[in-house]
């Protein structure tokens, strides 16, 4: 194992300094780490996909990707206001007590570890959205990086620690553990007294133990582990009714898109059972026929999904309605694959609520309207859920909207879950299981709420306040003063 109590002491020697880092200095630091990745060329996206199966394009477009996120944190840095400043003024002639100056802000917490990613070697791994919102906090960054990816993440490591030199950032501020180095390492970084948070984004039973390790340390920690969702989606009749070939032509593939390997795969699809329910359900099929397998990930997920897909798909009163009819060229490749059952099958097995996690959906048969809220209501947090319908429908099914809401992080109108747009309104991350916090998210320049903390000054001279909150609002940023927005 690598000497990782050095190098957490200087991790925790840097954030002594880079907390004093202005914005503005975080965010050159940012454009440069940007700069870096960029300058590797093909030779980080061929290193990619030799580690990852995954092709060229998709690739090029992550790295893309990647690089947005890292110069939208520079940016929020840049304008300042993310630190929601709020300032109440002395009144000391308040009776019947004075009232005291008091200024608010967020502050960093300390060191972050941030575990990769399988799917996506480069957004959600080493240089992704938790190593870009941590470092734009003024929290240093440990990663681990993940076996399956290791070359790729150690050369993104490398420019990470380039751009931290070239811009004289603290030593310290980044490190890098070698993915190849397993469990024992990733267990003793979450365990360190100095990590003062976690960054997870895999399995359930990863997520969750790295969650229960924090919670048993002698000072706990918060873990944000993304883990994983069914993401149901609700197909309402009057939209199959009107619309049954587009839906299923739409569905396919996303339910095929990279191979199934996306967090947001629509994994469960419930309708009422009638006609346009069966109409859906065999266009798909045959959408799903006609589509090739294609290369997993590595042999594990590979391994993973046929498991997974065999134990679903053998459960009393589960049908197989569909399997690509295209002949694999590979070991390791994918079968896109739909099953279907009947809810009251479904509400007695719990094994079929479990993500498989590739290219299968299962569609779940209700009788009725009032059926399909009792499946809805016995299903888990979700980082989204769907619901195909018309405007009418959304009008007149209050119940199953807010059903929806409640257990997703993100509600989908007539449209497909796969796809996360990197922006201030994305929400992703819902309730616990598919996340351990479901107050914020891991998308977005919100991300960056995860690494801090709120704190106070009361009755301090100007001079030592941090500019953030000193009376003449040095940075030009929105502040909230004495309970009005202002610059």
């Amino acid at each position: 194992m690598q000497d990782l109590n050095s190098i957490m002491i200087q991790s925790t020697e840097a954030f002594k300094k880079y907390r004093k880092f202005s914005g503005k200095q975080k965010a050159i630091f940012l454009r440069a780490i940007a700069e870096e990745i960029e300058a590797l060329g093909m030779d980080l996206i061929y290193t990619a996909m030799k580690e990852s199966n995954l092709p060229e394009a998709r690739l090029v477009g992550e790295r893309g990707r990647t690089i947005f996120q890292l110069k939208m944190f520079a940016d929020l840095l840049d304008e300042g206001s993310w630190v929601e400043a709020r300032i109440d003024s002395a009144n000391l002639n308040r009776q019947p007590i004075p009232k005291v100056d008091l200024r608010k802000m967020l502050v960093p917490i300390g060191t972050v570890a941030v575990f990769g990613a399988s799917n996506f070697p480069f957004a959600y791994s080493t240089a992704g959205g938790d190593t870009a919102s941590a470092l734009a906090s003024g929290c240093p960054v440990v990663v681990k990086g993940h076996p399956a990816h290791a070359r790729t993440s150690a050369m993104v490591a490398e420019a990470i620690l380039r751009a931290a030199e070239r811009t004289g950032m603290p030593k310290g501020v980044f490190a890098h553990l070698d993915g190849g180095e397993g469990f024992d390492v990733g267990k003793a970084l979450v365990m360190h007294p100095n990590t003062k948070a976690v960054g997870f984004t895999g399995s359930f039973g990863g997520g969750k133990a790295l969650f229960d390790m924090a919670n048993q340390r002698p000072e706990p920690i918060p873990v944000f582990s993304e883990m994983g969702s069914v993401n149901p989606v609700v197909l309402m009749p009057e939209k199959l009714k009107q619309d049954a070939e587009n839906v299923a032509i739409s569905y396919a593939s996303s339910i095929t898109l990279g191979v199934g390997q996306f967090c947001t795969n629509p994994g469960l699809i419930f309708g009422i059972e009638n006609e346009d329910l069966e109409k859906f359900t065999a266009i798909l099929s045959d959408e799903i026929e006609k589509i090739a397998p294609a290369m997993m990930l590595n042999e594990g997920i590979f391994n993973n999904y046929e498991e997974k897909k065999i134990i679903a798909l053998t459960q009393d009163g589960v049908t197989t309605e569909s399997v690509s009819k295209i002949e694999k060229t590979a070991q390791i490749q994918g079968t896109p694959t739909i099953a279907s059952v009947s809810a009251d099958i479904f509400l007695r097995n719990p094994t079929l609520h479990q993500e498989v996690f590739g290219p299968y959906s299962l569609v779940i048969k209700c009788k009725d309207e009032t059926q399909l809220l009792e499946v809805l209501n016995h299903l888990e947090g979700q980082l989204s859920a769907t619901l195909m319908a018309t405007e009418s429908e959304l009008q007149f099914h209050e119940e199953i909207v807010d059903t929806l809401r409640n257990l997703s992080g993100r509600l989908n109108f007539n449209n497909v879950p796969t796809g996360v747009e990197v922006c201030f309104a994305m929400q992703h991350g819902g309730p616990f299981p598919a996340c351990t916090d479901a107050r914020f998210t891991s998308v977005g320049p919100d991300a960056i709420k995860r690494w801090v903390r709120p704190a106070s000054y009361q009755s301090f001279p100007d001079s030592l306040l941090p500019d953030e909150l000193k009376y003449d609002n040095p940075l030009n940023i929105w502040r909230m003063v004495d309970n009005e927005f202002v610059k």
